[in-house]
């Protein structure tokens, strides 16, 4: 098993998931235990309705009895998930390796965590991506898959961002690459996946893409036509601030 020195900090990211993150959680929990790695794994709720946090406390007394490295973090407002991540991604300076996955399952936890492997293994960051391949199968609806591909489109359009998939919710960063660009990043919503990598790639990290089996699960939060001009108007922002040189750490 690879080394990571100082460990890996690993964020499941939740908002009135606590359903679908009781089937997710317990299998990430078994793969976890049996993966001899340093994770810290922190569930962090982004300001969930009454009577979640109860919800997932239970859930973490059931996770932990399998996995004693999982913990709670609860923000003080909803923001949007991609606060919540920078936040609990903050909670230990010291880490080496970052990484977020969603709680909804389409990720299996034991293709998520070959990816932590791949990642220490190799030393680069690794982006988990939904495509089709002769090795992996990718379940979607028909609106999900219209609305996924026309989003890669405006994405490279608007940033000319590399990568075939952005928004995909299985992620291991190299923490230095990220802490770099964090001061930066502003998108507390679903377009932090796609101003992160644009960050990165603008000051010159690099990253490798693996496809993934990724299986679309009922109860999503994304609905592709309500949500789509607010990604749209995020996907501005980040052009603006782009353009702005606002991405790009100062050099001297």
């Amino acid at each position: 098993m690879p080394d990571a020195t100082s460990g890996i900090l690993l964020v499941t990211p939740v908002w009135n998931d606590s359903a679908r993150l009781a089937d997710f959680g317990e299998q990430l929990a078994r793969e976890l235990a049996v993966r001899a790695m340093p994770v810290r794994w922190v569930i962090a709720d982004d300001g969930s309705d009454p009577g979640e946090e109860a919800r997932l406390e239970k859930l973490r007394t059931e996770f932990a009895g399998v996995y004693p490295g999982v913990e709670l973090h609860f923000a003080e407002r909803h923001l949007g998930k991609g606060a919540v991540v920078r936040e609990a991604w903050g909670l230990d300076p010291g880490a080496d390796w970052l990484a977020f996955v969603d709680a909804d399952g389409s990720v299996s936890a034991k293709e998520f965590l070959d990816l932590i492997v791949e990642a220490i293994r190799e030393d680069v960051s690794v982006m988990g991506i939904r495509k089709k391949t002769s090795e992996t199968t990718v379940v979607e609806s028909p609106w999900r898959g219209l609305a996924h591909h026309a989003f890669l489109w405006i994405a490279h359009v608007l940033l000319g961002l590399r990568g075939e998939d952005p928004q995909c919710g299985a992620k291991v960063l190299r923490a230095a690459d990220y802490r770099r660009v964090a001061p930066l990043l502003a998108e507390h919503g679903l377009a932090f996946d796609s101003e992160l990598l644009t960050a990165l790639n603008e000051n010159g990290a690099t990253w490798t893409e693996v496809p993934v089996n990724w299986f679309e699960k009922k109860g999503g939060k994304v609905r592709p036509l309500r949500d789509a001009w607010g990604m749209l108007a995020a996907l501005w922002r980040v052009r603006r601030r782009l353009r702005g040189g606002e991405l790009r750490v100062d050099q001297e």
